[in-house]
């Protein structure tokens, strides 16, 4: 759910100010074009900001490309829908043989009209009828709910790679923890080392500050295969080739403010993708009603042609005697007709009522929509502020498990405290650090969840 922050109480506050920079929209991520794609100089590794990382992963990520190609098909169909309610024009040419009969009954068969008729004419041809209209709004609707469903998407999508993108922000934060922890527990062995070679410790000190020591050592290595898997993970989602030679641009602990619940509820409750998906399929449904209606009423259809319908392939036919003259075989025609529906056997009723069934079906997931997101913007926001109000108090942990770390080993080597109590604030201080990573990435995700509602990307 979101993005970074600076972590200190000063700057949470700061963060809560009305006049904190306002949010960019999302849109400005989308068009941005991002420097990644620039050529880097040979070796050197790419530099990928948050906004390189969204644009990159748009392009690449085949779930969100899945919807993105669905939205432009369901578009088409609209296109499609429309251009069956305008007038069609074609043209055709055919020669048409029948058996001649004799010199009564010119031909054998009277659905020609000579052994030898050539037709070639154009045709424009119109249908209007009830269930067309409805055909072209339904698929208006559904274009717009696949638009809605790729917007769901890229929302979505914004989520995974600010996790995956913060992700690997943490990931290197806490390597370095490690490896600060395992140089300590090195001092420290070496330490009880030399306090045991001038007679003030026991052995035994030696062999828990060995163990200790190894541990850390082992918790490094831990730290830094779970960088190599951050990384890898981001760069599957980013890049076409699963390049890994890259490095990040945005800081993890950017001060990033929290949203005024007021404007974030505003923001969520206008324009939801998923409130909008929902109501296009209603109007989906209702038109497909009107569709399954139209099966009632009755379908008119306009012709007219203009060519040859002649026995000969010719513009004129020689003129048999002078006094009649050559006969022109360019003509016209025209036919509209009227197609009524008497009986079908109870097969119209039949769809009527599966298309009502599915509309109240889209009805009820409307109502539910709008719950699930009154529900949501309370949640999410939630999450967001309790990540924020954490995020102080695990840096001031963070800082004081440092503090501790040096003056208990400070009192240990004056023998004011004991190996276990060294041990032990080597512990706390990584487990303080890796606590405050873990919370700056998770106040992140909850920002970018907001977003997810609100449709707005918080940035710096």
């Amino acid at each position: 759910m979101g993005m970074a922050l600076a972590f200190g109480s000063a700057s949470i506050n700061a963060a809560q100010q009305p006049d904190a920079p306002a949010p960019q929209p999302l849109a400005v991520a989308q068009n941005s074009h991002p420097q990644a794609t620039s050529t880097p100089a040979s070796g050197a590794p790419l530099r990928i900001s948050l906004q390189d990382a969204l644009a990159l992963a748009r392009k690449n990520e085949p779930t969100y490309r899945s919807l993105v190609t669905d939205a432009s098909i369901a578009r088409e169909d609209r296109v499609q829908a429309r251009d069956a309610l305008l007038p069609t024009a074609n043209f055709v040419t055919s020669d048409l043989y029948t058996q001649p009969n004799n010199s009564i009954y010119r031909v054998r068969y009277i659905a020609n009209n000579a052994p030898h008729e050539y037709v070639s004419q154009g045709n424009v041809h119109e249908q209007l009828d009830l269930a067309s209209f409805a055909a072209y709004r339904r698929t208006a609707a559904l274009a717009a709910a696949a638009k809605a469903q790729a917007e769901i998407a890229s929302r979505g999508l914004v989520v995974t790679v600010m996790q995956a993108y913060f992700g690997v922000a943490a990931a290197e934060q806490k390597v370095a923890i490690a490896k600060r922890t395992a140089d300590e527990g090195d001092r420290f062995l070496q330490l009880t080392k030399d306090l045991e070679t001038g007679g003030e410790v026991a052995h035994s000190d030696v062999i828990k500050a060995e163990l200790q020591s190894e541990d850390r050592h082992r918790q490094f290595s831990e730290a830094q295969l779970a960088r190599l898997n951050a990384r890898l993970d981001l760069s599957v989602l980013l890049f076409p080739d699963a390049n890994d030679n890259f490095e990040l641009a945005d800081d993890l602990h950017t001060n990033i403010p929290l949203p005024p619940r007021g404007e974030f509820e505003a923001q969520a409750a206008h324009e939801n993708p998923e409130i909008r998906a929902a109501l296009a399929a209603v109007q989906a449904a209702n038109q497909d009603l009107t569709a399954a209606r139209a099966g009632y009423f009755p379908t008119i259809g306009l012709d007219y042609w203009y060519g040859i319908d002649a026995e000969r392939y010719a513009t004129y036919t020689p003129a048999t005697t002078p006094e009649t003259g050559r006969i022109p075989n360019l003509g016209t025609a025209a036919m509209a007709s009227l197609t009524l529906p008497l009986w079908n056997w109870g097969a119209t009723q039949s769809r009527v009522r599966q298309a009502e069934l599915r509309r109240e079906q889209t009805k009820v997931e409307l109502s539910y929509a709008q719950r699930k997101l009154l529900a949501e913007m309370r949640s999410l926001y939630s999450e967001a502020e309790t990540a924020l109000n954490e995020l102080a108090g695990l840096q001031r942990s963070a800082q004081l498990a440092a503090d501790s770390l040096r003056l208990t080993t400070l009192r240990y080597k004056d023998g004011e405290a004991t190996v276990l109590e060294v041990v032990d604030a080597q512990t706390t201080y990584a487990m303080a650090n890796a606590n405050y990573q873990d919370g700056a990435v998770r106040y992140r995700v909850a920002l970018a969840n907001l977003q997810t509602l609100t449709g707005v990307l918080t940035t710096p």
